[in-house]
């Protein structure tokens, strides 16, 4: 790929629903920060969703996945919209990229922002700044499987999971160089006291890559205790890392427990880098207030900055990041989710406004 000095080339896929309309919001953000700071984002559309499939049968094109490995970063809104089936959407779009290019790590930090009150009474923003590193492209989230004996009284389904050696280990090894970067301590998320094959499994890697890694403090914690312990002490959470399905449910509370999802970014990140990484927001489509103008972007705009960072613009995103905290940290803008009357438009306003400071 030949890429122009000072650009990188992005594909944007807005998705459905809200993704929509806080795609468009971030990609200004990006935008403006990105002409301050001296590169450019050769940004190009694709409307790969569930209209899309609507119309023609399919997510995205039967070439998509090629069509986006020339791309240097995929920025995608979000997927889902009432009439497709949820796994028709994400399976025909948002997994299979994410398997395509090896985005095993899905990192998502959480923290809470001055300014935003907390559900958590008496928690301020020292106590609440976590990451969870899901892995990405294995786990319960698998096609093995099937339903049998459908439409009798004896239908059943079975679903498999797979949990590689060579999966753990690397998503593993990523968390406890994250939380070294960090400063900060690993949590293992794991339920080995009831899945006899998988867990224990995944225990055995996660000792080993603990006594790889002596300087780093670690522990494991069965999943139902570690979600307690988000909502009871969440200054003792740092670094989790966890399985598809675990990582994927711990992370949308760690951010309600941080004041709401409208403020959760994500990366799915190649973290070798032979492949594209993609970037979005934590929350879905959200389809029952699309189009009214009242989502709030921060999430997909924080997309926006980890994806900065991960294409080496370390001081573009870090003014991005320094603009959302100063809003929330300093002003009264706030959407509808934060308590606030502000709407999409306006907290973008808002965000580019302090760019400049």
């Amino acid at each position: 790929m030949t890429t122009t000095p000072g650009t990188h080339r992005v594909a944007a896929i807005p998705g459905d629903g809200i993704g929509t309309e806080v795609t468009v919001a971030a990609q200004k953000v990006l935008d403006a920060v990105a002409c301050r700071h001296g590169f450019t984002l050769d940004w190009r559309q694709f409307d790969w969703s569930c209209e899309r499939y609507v119309r023609t049968g399919q997510m995205m094109p039967a070439d998509g996945i090629d069509q986006l490995r020339e791309y240097d970063a995929i920025f995608l809104g979000a997927v889902g919209f009432p009439g497709v089936p949820d796994h028709v959407s994400l399976w025909g779009l948002l997994i299979p990229i994410r398997r395509a290019f090896q985005q095993y790590v899905n990192l998502r930090p959480v923290r809470l922002f001055p300014g935003i009150t907390p559900p958590l009474a008496g928690r301020g923003p020292s106590d609440i700044d976590m990451v969870i590193v899901r892995e990405n492209c294995e786990g319960e989230y698998s096609e093995i499987g099937g339903r049998h004996a459908t439409g009798t009284p004896h239908e059943f389904a079975v679903q498999e999971a797979v949990f590689s050696r060579h999966g753990m280990e690397r998503v593993m090894r990523f968390a406890f160089s994250h939380a070294q970067h960090r400063g900060g301590h690993v949590t293992s998320a794991t339920k080995s006291n009831g899945l006899i094959h998988s867990m224990p499994f995944w225990d055995q890697i996660f000792h080993e890559i603990s006594a790889d890694n002596p300087q780093i403090s670690s522990d494991q914690c069965h999943i139902d205790a570690l979600t307690a312990r988000m909502v009871l002490s969440p200054d003792k959470v740092d670094v989790v890392v966890a399985s598809n399905l675990f990582g994927d449910i711990l992370s949308d509370l760690a951010a309600a427990v941080a004041g709401s999802l409208g403020i959760a970014p994500s990366g799915n990140i190649n973290p070798e880098r032979t492949h594209p990484s993609m970037f979005e927001s934590v929350h879905g489509s959200a389809p029952d207030i699309a189009h009214k103008g009242i989502a709030n972007p921060t999430a997909q705009i924080l997309a926006g900055a980890m994806m900065l960072d991960h294409l080496g613009e370390t001081d573009a995103a870090a003014a991005v990041t320094k603009a959302v905290e100063d809003v929330l940290g300093s002003s009264d803008v706030r959407t509808l989710d934060l308590g606030g009357t502000a709407g999409t438009v306006e907290m973008t306003e808002a965000i580019l406004a302090r760019l400049g400071g």
